[in-house]
């Protein structure tokens, strides 16, 4: 991307400019390391530590000597194993249901009636529909705009294929979507949200439902081990992915531009390479650790708050790049400065100031108290106003062309 963005606005420095702010994605890999922690620490009954550990020097150290094997499983063989798991975890639950729907949102309403609310204003999280619907439709624009995502069109033979790849796409991600569900089973199989009256982490959650729920019995034991070992791929071939593509950006985006003329052979960027995968498993590592030690509700709240800051700055060179002619370099670079200044001044200087100072900034000041506070709430912050300084800054830097 930043490779693209560079060639697109003929600019180095925007290449490199968007080669540092990748690096956002680390939190996306600690967000796989720490998911995979909790589901392996709780199959084998091992101390988080030592999984943890043992990931980290394992995945990343095959992955310095070039031992991806994302390459060697299909997106096929990865989409089918992710839909199976996801169907036996939506079925999994099928007991609560026994006698009917409303017996089910009773058990919930029982346990918290606001688990059958759609909205929840004591949540840090859910507490209205702009927070819950029209923050995550902003920022699903962003998302979708990415190029990971649009080149899966071309993978298309033909125009013929557009209608069924868009039902099979349709289908499967309701499937996926219909997966939270698994955290009402969970919800109802820990009432009180602990395991023989040691509380449960928020990330814990479903690894200890799935524990729970799939062992008893030999052919219990053998589906849950399916499960298991779905997440497991699954976990792997994203955190594979990630590496691989921050590693690359880091050697050919930033050391390459910067220090090339010291590397004198391929033996030295591969060298330099190796050196990266080793910084970014340090990195992780420490970061993932202290997830592990000192969580925040989720660890999925970091990787949100990382990764939409970089879409958030990714999202209008792209879009500009994209689908207008004879853009000037200040536009999508002033839209990705501005992008990243307003996420991380919403999601940290704003609660500061309100909670320091007693600043009021309206109705928007609810989404800026507490300790727990969402990324979406940032990052369409972030996507709206860069936008609009992106579309001021090209359409005047048009007028003044044409005058």
């Amino acid at each position: 991307l930043a490779q693209w963005i560079g060639k697109r606005y003929n600019s180095n420095g925007y290449s490199i400019f968007m080669a540092f702010l990748s690096l956002l994605l680390i939190t996306f890999i600690v967000l796989i390391i720490v998911a995979l922690t909790k589901v392996l620490s709780k199959s084998l009954n091992v101390s988080e530590i030592y999984v943890l550990v043992s990931i980290v020097v394992f995945v990343f150290g095959y992955m310095m000597f070039g031992g991806a094997n994302s390459m060697v499983y299909t997106n096929t063989v990865q989409a089918g194993i992710m839909i199976v798991v996801a169907t036996i975890l939506l079925t999994s639950g099928y007991q609560n249901f026994s006698d009917g729907i409303n017996s089910f949102f009773d058990k919930l309403s029982n346990i918290d009636p606001n688990l059958t609310t759609l909205t929840n204003a004591n949540s840090p999280l859910f507490r209205d529909f702009f927070e819950i619907v029209i923050c995550q439709f902003i920022v699903g624009i962003a998302v979708v705009c990415q190029p990971h995502i649009i080149t899966k069109s071309l993978l298309l033979k033909s125009e013929k294929d557009v209608n069924r790849f868009l039902i099979v796409s349709v289908v499967v991600e309701v499937l996926f979507f219909l997966v939270v569900f698994t955290g009402l089973y969970a919800r109802i199989t820990f009432p009180d949200l602990a395991v023989d009256g040691i509380p449960l982490k928020n990330d814990g959650i479903i690894p200890a439902y799935v524990v729970r729920t799939f062992a008893d019995g030999t052919v219990a034991v053998v589906i849950g081990l399916l499960v298991v070992l779905g997440l497991i791929s699954a976990g792997m071939s994203t955190l594979e992915g990630l590496i691989q593509s921050v590693s690359s950006t880091i050697t050919s985006d930033i050391i390459k531009p910067l220090f090339g003329h010291k590397i004198k052979s391929e033996k030295g960027l591969i060298a330099a390479n190796r050196l990266a995968i080793i910084s970014l498993a340090i990195v992780a590592g420490i970061i993932s650790y202290d997830q592990l030690i000192n969580p925040k509700l989720s660890v999925g709240l970091l990787a949100q708050n990382g990764v939409y800051a970089f879409f958030s700055a990714a999202f209008i060179p792209i879009l500009f790049g994209i689908f207008l002619k004879d853009v000037k370099l200040i536009a999508p670079l002033s839209a990705s400065v501005v992008a990243i200044v307003v996420h991380f001044s919403v999601y940290y200087l704003l609660p500061f100031l309100v909670t320091e100072f007693g600043f009021e900034f309206g109705f928007f000041t609810k989404y800026l108290v507490g300790t727990i506070r969402n990324p979406a709430i940032a990052a369409a912050s972030a996507i709206v106003v860069s936008t609009c300084v992106g579309l001021l800054i090209h359409f005047l830097n048009k007028t003044r062309a044409q005058n």
